[in-house]
C-alpha cells in the first residue's frame, strides 16, 4: 500500500477531480454552497471540512480555466522535478498542494470570522504555493504572463508577491489576494523545508 502510494501519480488524479467536482457544482447550487469556505461557521466549529473541499469548487468558467491551466504548465513538471530529486516526490508533491491549500485560508478565516456573508472558493493557494515551488527550482523559466508577456520566473514572483500584498487591503474585487500571498509562501517554505539545498540552487542561478 505505501508502495502504491509513493509511486502514485498525484497532479494528475488532483487535475481531473477538481475539474468534475467543479463542473458538476456548477450546476448543483447545493453543493456549492456546501463546499465554500465559510470563516464565519468555522471560527464557531463548524463546516471544517470546507477549509479542504473549496479548493475542489470553482465560481465559474473563468475562474477554473485559469486555474486549472497554471496548474497544468506547473504542476505537473514540479511533481516530476520532485519525483526526480527524491523517493517520495509524488508524496512532496500532495504535502505542498495541501499545505497550500489549508494554510492559505488560515488568514481569510481570522479576517472574516464575523462576517457572516463571506464565502471563498477556488484552489488559489494550493496552485499558487505549486507554482512558488516551481519558481525555486527554475527560476530562470520565461512565463507567459497573460499568455503573452514573457517574463523570467523569478522577476514574476516577486512582482506577484508585491501585488498580492497590496491588493489584499486595497483591492476592491472579489479576489481572495490573502489565499494567493499565504499559499506563495507554503509554497517556498514547504519547499525549502523538504529540500534545503534549493536555496543555494537558487543563489547559483544568479551568482
Amino acid at each position: 500500500m505505501i508502495d502504491y502510494l509513493i509511486h502514485t501519480p498525484v497532479a494528475s488524479v488532483i487535475f481531473v477531480f477538481t475539474i468534475v467536482t467543479s463542473i458538476y457544482a456548477f450546476s448543483n447550487h447545493d453543493l456549492l454552497a456546501k463546499f465554500m469556505l465559510h470563516p464565519y461557521s468555522i471560527h464557531r466549529g463548524k463546516g471544517l471540512y470546507t477549509i479542504l473541499t473549496s479548493g475542489l469548487v470553482h465560481r465559474d468558467w473563468g475562474h477554473l480555466l485559469f486555474n486549472m491551466l497554471t496548474f497544468y504548465f506547473f504542476g505537473f513538471s514540479l511533481e516530476a522535478i520532485l519525483v526526480g530529486v527524491s523517493a517520495w516526490g509524488h508524496l512532496q508533491f500532495t504535502l505542498i498542494y495541501i499545505l497550500g491549500l489549508v494554510l492559505s485560508d488560515v488568514t481569510t478565516i481570522v479576517k472574516h470570522k464575523d462576517n457572516g456573508h463571506y464565502r471563498s472558493l477556488g484552489a488559489s493557494g494550493a496552485i499558487c504555493a505549486v507554482l512558488f515551488s516551481y519558481i525555486l527550482f527554475q527560476p530562470k523559466d520565461m512565463l507567459g504572463i497573460f499568455m503573452i508577456i514573457p517574463m523570467p520566473a523569478w522577476l514574476f514572483g516577486i512582482l506577484f508577491l508585491f501585488y498580492c500584498a497590496w491588493a489584499a487591503k486595497n483591492a476592491r474585487d472579489s479576489i481572495n489576494h490573502d489565499a494567493h500571498f499565504f499559499g506563495a509562501l507554503v509554497g517556498i517554505v514547504a519547499t525549502l523545508a523538504l529540500h534545503p539545498w534549493v536555496f543555494q540552487h537558487l543563489l547559483g542561478q544568479f551568482f
